[in-house]
């Protein structure tokens, strides 16, 4: 599959890029990773005023209209700097959840907001033991229909630390691992109750373990019916995902193409190695089958194709395996 982009796509792919080349270098990455924040706000407000943060977004909601293509094309050129800022936690995550279940007066008074760059958002859904059981929910929430206070604790919530919001996953009604009685709730970071202990994850990113007691929480769309809308976040999610491993892979074999023009061993560039030539026609056809796959996925998401789940745990599964034979080899290679 090979996706003919619009002007529109192609001019927000470069416009994407010349600010990454510009602004986000390594060392540049490098030192947000270090600093006590672990993000950079600069370049959040940067990512808004180039309209990144509004693309994904319907412009009935006050976005740009570009749906899951532009998501896929922004989370590209991301891998390809190793962005840690939280477009997927903000934008894709909490910002579709928002989109797909707000009522008119939560739309309006959230997405203008992240839109613009001065709100961040996290998804607080897994617990400890649950595994990829979107219904294995223990946190409650008890409630009258309009007010409700959650209990309970969340497990490795990326990007809590910096978020100013959190919806949270929590029990309604049923049993532990029932899919009907998960409901989503929002939920003020600031909120008496709400304690955050927070941790660097292994790329550098923060992410934090959340305990709720007594917390309330304004419901996100209708009581009971969370699991569904979760499983359609989870799908946009893995296709962004997919797109920034897609552009990880693209830099890393540039990267390693340039090193073999360039190396020397035996007084001939290591790139004239017959062996070695396999290895990169290897690394080469494995980019390629995940660019494929990557759009497949987000042409699928934005077209509203049935059997989304499966593909994208096949695109997943693939992507995730060529990410780290590409990462090896280019590790080898160097």
């Amino acid at each position: 599959m090979d996706i003919q982009f619009t002007e529109e796509q192609e001019l927000l792919r470069s416009s994407v890029q010349r600010l990454l080349r510009d602004q986000y270098g390594f060392d540049a990455r490098r030192k947000i990773v270090a600093s006590e924040e672990g993000f950079s706000r600069k370049q959040w407000a940067a990512f808004a005023e180039l309209g990144l943060l509004a693309a994904p977004f319907g412009e009935e909601a006050g976005g740009l209209g570009g749906g899951p293509l532009s998501t896929m094309i922004i989370m590209q050129e991301f891998g390809r700097h190793l962005v840690v800022e939280p477009f997927v936690e903000t934008i894709v995550v909490a910002g579709g959840l928002l989109e797909q279940l707000g009522s008119q007066e939560q739309k309006q008074a959230f997405i203008p907001d992240i839109i613009a760059g001065s709100k961040v958002w996290a998804l607080a859904f897994s617990e400890r033991g649950s595994r990829f059981d979107l219904a294995s929910v223990a946190t409650e929430a008890r409630g009258n229909g309009k007010d409700y206070f959650l209990s309970g604790e969340k497990s490795a919530v990326v990007a809590a630390p910096w978020a100013d919001y959190l919806i949270v996953s929590a029990r309604t009604s049923g049993r532990v691992n029932d899919r009907d009685g998960v409901s989503l709730f929002v939920i003020d970071r600031r909120t008496a109750g709400l304690d955050l202990r927070s941790f660097k994850a292994i790329d550098g990113r923060r992410a934090a373990e959340v305990t709720l007691r007594g917390v309330k929480g304004r419901l996100l769309g209708r009581e009971g019916e969370g699991v569904e809308a979760l499983e359609a976040c989870r799908n946009r999610a893995i296709a962004a995902l997919c797109a920034e491993a897609v552009g990880a892979i693209g830099e890393l074999n540039s990267a390693t193409l340039d090193y073999s023009k360039t190396r020397k061993q035996f007084g001939v560039t290591i790139g004239s190695f017959q062996v070695l030539q396999h290895r990169m026609v290897d690394m080469f056809i494995a980019h390629q089958e995940t660019l494929s796959l990557m759009q497949h996925l987000s042409l699928s998401l934005s077209e509203g194709e049935a059997g989304l789940s499966r593909l994208a745990s096949g695109a997943k599964s693939k992507i995730g395996y060529a990410a780290k034979f590409v990462a090896d080899q280019a590790v080898q290679l160097h």
